[in-house]
């Protein structure tokens, strides 16, 4: 199932298989689009889907709170080598946009820029999304990295959309990803 226009912003899972227990939800694969390229492992048996689903769930509650003071202005390009510097550079700055790096990474982390990974299988591929809240429109930075780059320059895309057309995007898939998993045989997990 996909939402969302792939070339722009898009949102697509399968489930290929159900689950009775809710932190497991299904068996399948989850991943986004942003400027027609999508991040995240698109196979059969990528990953459990509730950690995806659950972590859209908290997207839409937490709307308007993924803000920062450095993003609308800034090149994607600097935000991703910020990013991937602070959080996993093995010679950080002491700084990043003028903002002392405990204070960037709390920044990061207490206003949940990253979108994925998310903590699971799903993205495992070495993709990394980021989302920012300016004003009434959100701002995705899209990228995958590579061993000796923050980020492969070819995987770098951006898009910026109105916010409540993202949000709307969200609602969407989360609902309509329910009702398939609903609509499924369920099985008991083994974990």
């Amino acid at each position: 199932m996909i939402i969302g226009e792939p070339s722009v912003f898009a949102v697509e899972s399968s489930i290929t298989e159900a689950y009775e227990e809710l932190y497991l939800r299904a068996l399948g694969f989850f991943v986004i689009y942003v400027d027609g390229l999508f991040y995240g492992r698109r196979s059969a048996n990528s990953t459990m889907l509730a950690r995806s689903f659950d972590e859209v769930g908290n997207r839409i509650a937490m709307r308007g709170s993924h803000v920062v003071p450095f993003v609308a202005e800034t090149d994607a390009g600097r935000i991703a080598t910020a990013f991937r510097n602070a959080i996993y550079g093995e010679e950080q700055k002491a700084s990043y946009f003028d903002i002392p790096l405990s204070q960037f990474m709390g920044m990061i982390y207490s206003k949940r820029i990253v979108w994925a990974p998310d903590g699971d299988e799903a993205f495992d591929d070495g993709s990394y999304v980021l989302q920012f809240d300016v004003q009434d429109q959100v701002r995705l930075i899209a990228f995958k990295t590579v061993t000796c780059h923050p980020y492969d320059l070819a995987t770098i895309r951006e898009i910026c959309l109105p916010a409540d057309e993202f949000y709307g995007l969200l609602q969407r898939w989360h609902g309509a990803f329910e009702n398939e998993w609903a609509s499924l045989p369920k099985r008991r997990g083994t974990y």
